[in-house]
């Protein structure tokens, strides 16, 4: 049993310091190159979406903000029209 043992142990050392040879090969070393450089392609890519994003809620804050004061204001004449009518029509009948 521990010669089975001492050989996983030998084995896992020759597998480790090949992976690790492997590793820092210098073709390894390119596709680690190539694979950051698409990693920042690509949050440079989200990066302009989200501005993008950002700016039309900007835009959509606004519009609605416009909306909402035009409906304000038009409540506004509304009422006031209306208290005018109220007041025309009392003085039609105190007459």
């Amino acid at each position: 049993m521990s010669w089975l043992r001492t050989r996983f142990l030998a084995y896992g050392v020759i597998l480790g310091t090949a992976g690790v040879k492997i590793l820092s090969s210098d073709d390894a070393k390119k596709v680690y190159t190539s694979v950051t450089a698409a990693a920042l392609r690509c949050a440079d890519e989200v990066m302009k979406t989200a501005q993008n994003i950002r700016e039309n809620c900007g835009d959509i804050a606004e519009d609605a903000r416009v909306i909402n004061e035009e409906r304000a204001k038009a409540k506004e004449e509304k009422l006031i029209a209306d208290a005018k009518a109220l007041l025309a029509s009392k003085e039609e009948n105190a007459e």
